[in-house]
Order: structure tokens, then C-alpha cells, then sequence
């Protein structure tokens, strides 16, 4: 009897880009076959992309980012990683960063006495000799521990940015950001303004609270999501099925969204309503109506 292997789990970097991806997919609207008839890359091309079982070419993720009219910055550099670590420039990077074998240091002397500006032709004869050239290799040898130190600062350095582009832009937003009116690279509505709108359109799913979640009968997952800078909640599901449908309310005002796409794995990315406004203690309830003959199934999160 055959025993199969199961295919390995993509990498932490991989799968944080193909999350990055799946999100700007959703915020096209396109399937997996409108994505290949827009791009230069094929329907089975984008399916491994999106669920990281491999990393895309640079052109395919500046591609997508055009289409989500996203900027490149977040995503390059999650793509610069992941490809780092996918191509093994990571793993070759890291044994350079020291030197095999450090070179001896000569054990350290007291320095010796300053000739007078009136030396002797004797004494400059005796200065030239094999001491001068053994300074002489000391001083290169300190020379390349010097360039190596430099080439090492360089590249931990630029490890150094580009993590805090990508965690910077992971992280929850700080109190004193929330009270700033909103920049070129923050959320793009607040409050009333953010009602019936996108929450990725309007970047206001950068470090969100999940106030609930809920696992359907049918196996769908479901979230309740809560912008504090943005003044407003949502719903999102993934693993769902074409057809199903996702209700959020608050305070009255409903919110739906429901998946319509032309293929099973258009349906397992994310699926977001629109936008409703809330405050705290406010409790937002969500619905899930399965496209198949099922019961309606609600859950609800309080606002804190």
C-alpha cells in the first residue's frame, strides 16, 4: 500500500503574504478567472499565489496592487521576505553575517616612543625591516574586520526596515493616532462618513478588534470586527460557499454582503459587508444565511 505525503504548510512568510494577496483579491471583486483575464498570469497561477503555496513574481504582486488601487510599499516588502525565504537568500545570508574563523589578535602592546624629528639614517633603516611589514599586515587585516563589520551593519540594517514597514503596518493603531484626522496612509473615513462604505477601501481593517467570531454549521467561519479610529463595525466570513449571504446590524441600520463569484476558491478568501457605525456599548448582531437549504444563524459582540 502507497503511502502519500501531505503537501507541506506554507511558511509563516509565505502565508502572510498570501493573506495580504486574498485581501487585495476581495477588494477587486475579481474571480480567479477575471484576475487572469487582467493580468499577465494564468487562473492555476493565481490559485497558488493566494493560498501560498507559492511565491508570486514581483510583477504579479505590483499587478494586484494596481488592480486593488492599493500603494506597493506594504506588500514588496512582504513579498521580499517570503521570496527571501522561498529561494533559500535568507538561509545563505546568515552564516556570512560572521566569519568562519575569526584572525588571532596580536596581544596588545604599549606604544612605543616617537623618534625625534633628527633620527639617524641607522634608525629609519631599522624601521623598515620585518616589524614594519608585519604593521603592515596587522593594518590590513584590521582593515577587512572593518569592511566585514560595515557589510554585517548593512545588512541587518535593511533587515531592520523592512520589518518595521511590515509590522508597523500590522500593528493596532495607538491611542494618539486615533485622535488624528486621517492621513494619505490612514483610514480614510471616520464616523458617520464611514457608513455603507468598504472597511478595506477605506483602511479601516488595519489592526481592528474582533468583538465575536462563530463557526456555521456548514463549516463557514464568521467575525465581528470593530475600528476604534474609525468609529465603526463589520462583518466578515471565509470558507463559505457561492451564495451564502452575511447581515450585520446595529442600532437598526443593516448591512449585508453575500458571495457571488464563479468559483469554490473565490469563495474561501474573505468576504466583507459594508460598514456601520457604532460606539461603545453599542452590540452589533450578524447573520448567516446559508445558500443551501439551512437555518438562519446569528451571533452577537458588544462594542468596548
Amino acid at each position: 500500500m502507497t503511502r502519500t505525503t501531505p503537501s507541506p504548510s506554507p511558511s509563516p512568510e509565505r502565508a502572510r503574504l498570501a493573506a495580504a494577496l486574498r485581501d487585495l483579491r476581495t477588494r477587486t471583486g475579481l474571480s480567479m478567472v477575471g484576475l487572469a483575464e487582467r493580468t499577465a498570469f494564468s487562473k492555476s497561477s493565481w490559485e497558488r499565489y493566494l493560498n501560498g503555496k507559492s511565491v508570486p513574481p514581483r510583477d504579479a504582486v505590483r499587478e494586484l496592487c494596481r488592480l486593488a488601487s492599493e500603494p506597493e510599499g506594504r506588500c514588496l516588502a512582504l513579498w521580499e521576505i517570503a521570496e527571501s525565504e522561498w529561494s533559500g537568500r535568507a538561509a545563505q545570508a546568515r552564516p556570512s553575517d560572521t566569519p568562519a574563523e575569526a584572525p588571532a589578535e596580536a596581544p596588545m602592546t604599549a606604544p612605543e616612543p616617537v623618534p625625534s624629528a633628527r633620527s639617524t639614517p641607522a634608525s629609519r633603516s631599522e624601521r623598515s625591516g620585518p616589524a614594519s611589514r608585519d604593521e603592515t599586515r596587522a593594518g590590513h587585516r584590521g582593515a577587512a574586520v572593518a569592511v566585514l563589520a560595515s557589510v554585517c551593519a548593512v545588512v541587518v540594517g535593511g533587515v531592520a526596515i523592512t520589518l518595521f514597514l511590515v509590522l508597523g503596518q500590522d500593528a493596532p493603531r495607538s491611542s494618539s493616532s486615533a485622535s488624528s484626522s486621517p492621513s494619505a496612509t490612514g483610514p480614510r473615513c471616520r464616523g458617520a462618513a464611514c457608513e455603507g462604505r468598504s472597511p478595506m477601501d477605506m483602511k479601516c481593517g488595519v489592526g481592528p478588534q474582533t468583538l465575536a467570531s462563530y463557526r456555521t454549521a456548514s463549516g463557514a467561519m464568521l467575525e465581528l470586527r470593530h475600528s476604534e479610529t474609525c468609529g465603526a463595525s463589520w462583518a466578515r466570513m471565509w470558507g463559505t460557499r457561492i451564495g451564502d449571504r452575511l447581515e450585520v446590524t446595529a442600532d437598526g441600520r443593516p448591512r449585508s454582503a453575500k458571495v457571488e463569484v464563479k468559483d469554490e476558491a473565490d469563495a474561501a478568501a474573505y468576504v466583507y459587508t459594508p460598514m456601520t457605525t457604532t460606539r461603545t456599548g453599542t452590540l452589533v448582531r450578524a447573520c448567516f444565511r446559508p445558500a443551501a437549504d439551512g437555518e438562519e444563524e446569528c451571533f452577537e459582540g458588544q462594542v468596548r
